[in-house]
């Protein structure tokens, strides 16, 4: 039971190209967000809201992404949630909650495969 603790799921479209970062002792890290869409009835008619996920990959999930994740692209990924705070270059502390992806599954066609 211990790994149903701070486990995220989410099957939505990547809203911006994934940001690669390199860094010098070689690992690599990409940033993105997701878009999940929710359904439902507001007197017989039918209302979508859309929530945006701030989403962290690292080493090889960050080689998939950037080899095959792009804009709009359908994934689901599991992962963890955390929350982070630092100074903008105002010096305003600014609060930021991510997702951060263990696995990733491509969505949308018919070469779908569980990384």
């Amino acid at each position: 039971m211990s790994n149903l603790r701070n486990n995220v799921q989410l099957i939505g479209n990547v809203g911006n190209a994934p940001e690669i970062i390199n860094f010098e002792s070689g690992k690599k890290v990409a940033r993105f967000s997701l878009a999940t869409n929710e359904f439902y009835y507001v007197e017989d008619e039918k209302t979508q809201q859309t929530y945006w996920h701030n989403l962290v990959a690292w080493g090889n999930q960050a080689d998939i992404i950037e080899k095959y994740v792009g804009r709009g692209k359908e994934i689901a990924i599991s992962g963890k949630l955390t929350s982070r705070s630092y100074e903008n270059k105002d010096g305003v502390k600014q609060f930021v909650t991510e997702v951060i992806v263990n696995e990733v599954l491509l969505l949308g066609n018919k070469s779908s495969e569980a990384i």
